[in-house]
């Protein structure tokens, strides 16, 4: 018998939850031994992924309000992980750009954050894994698809 109610149980969002926070439990503490917070280190791996951005792509990309985001970006450029540059198609906007420093620490820590999801989610075999990740994408695409209409 669980010690969850039943009628949360019965709630895929309150599950998803709960398990989500047994995958983020190993991956902050890592990300705080770098002196990082979950949502820094999301806009270091979109850098690091999709290339320099400008504010507003990252905003979207990790469906992050604007208003939080110069802080952010400001307090990683301070410590030499991001830098801002004149946007080359238009000199009037700035992108955001990862530094080598920034690349280093992501490569750094990419590895032990893939692990602490594999670690939240042992107890299922890597068919199981694939199955629910797949699920999951898909929700997550078109919730995204809803979201970017807005």
């Amino acid at each position: 018998m669980s010690v969850r109610p039943p009628s949360l149980l019965a709630m895929p969002s309150y599950v998803g939850d709960q398990v989500a926070k047994y995958g983020r439990r190993h991956l902050r503490d890592v990300l705080a031994a770098e002196d990082l917070l979950l949502p820094q280190y999301g806009m270091l791996v979109a850098l690091a992924d999709f290339g320099p951005l400008s504010q507003q792509r990252i905003a979207e990309s990790l469906d992050m309000d604007k208003s939080h985001l110069v802080g952010k970006i400001d307090k990683l450029a301070a410590r030499g992980l991001l830098a801002r540059e004149s946007d080359p198609q238009d000199r009037r906007r700035h992108r955001v750009v990862l530094t080598e420093a920034g690349q280093a620490l992501v490569d750094r820590i990419r590895p032990i954050a893939e692990e602490s999801q594999r670690t939240a989610l042992a107890v299922l075999s890597a068919e199981e894994r694939a199955v629910l990740e797949s699920l999951l994408l898909r929700v997550l695409a078109a919730h995204d698809a809803d979201r970017v209409g807005e």
